[in-house]
């Protein structure tokens, strides 16, 4: 279900959440991850939950608390004469609860 983070400016600074709140226990977190494309939002949540939580005790894992999908259409792209498109790709933003964070999400 999961491909791969999705690291861009952006989704990194989503991942350290608001810089306006000092305390880490109040932070709200988000990572974006390239996901496959007939995934929903339950399954994408359960694969996520799984990945991070195996080996750990119960409460010590993630809890996602929201997961909001985009779907990405290929551009048009050329190579000379001939002309194609992307693949099309499909993004996943994963709210986690407060003060929690991922350790290895690639940053």
């Amino acid at each position: 279900m999961i491909v791969a983070p999705h690291l861009t400016e952006k989704s990194v600074a989503l991942s350290f959440g608001d810089l306006r709140i000092k305390e880490d226990s109040e932070l709200v977190r988000k990572y974006t991850f390239i996901v496959a494309r007939d995934a929903n939002k339950i399954e994408i949540k359960a694969a996520l939950e799984a990945l991070y939580n195996s080996g750990k005790k119960k409460g010590e894992g993630i809890e996602v608390t929201s997961v909001r999908t985009i779907k990405v259409l290929g551009k048009k792209r050329r190579r000379g004469q001939h002309s194609g498109y992307e693949p099309n790709r499909k993004k996943a933003v994963i709210t986690l609860a407060k003060g929690q964070m991922l350790e290895d999400y690639g940053v």
